[in-house]
């Protein structure tokens, strides 16, 4: 349990570092992203981009657990 805490935090620092480039992916603005604008409202949720993520994360750990 500690050494999945230390890689998870480890992977936090890197992704914190690497936001300037990380930012220019376009996850956040795919098909199926909801973005309303009202009167003093700003709704998002971003569906698209929780659904690939959520795709992604799963291989991912299917294929380490391989």
């Amino acid at each position: 349990m500690s050494r999945l805490l230390l890689v998870l935090g480890l992977l936090l620092v890197l992704a914190g570092l690497a936001w300037p480039w990380l930012s220019r992916l376009p996850l956040g603005r795919l098909p199926g992203d909801i973005h309303i604008v009202r009167d003093g409202v700003d709704f998002y949720f971003p569906l698209g981009t929780c659904l690939v993520l959520s795709v992604l994360l799963s291989l991912l750990l299917w294929w380490l657990r391989r």
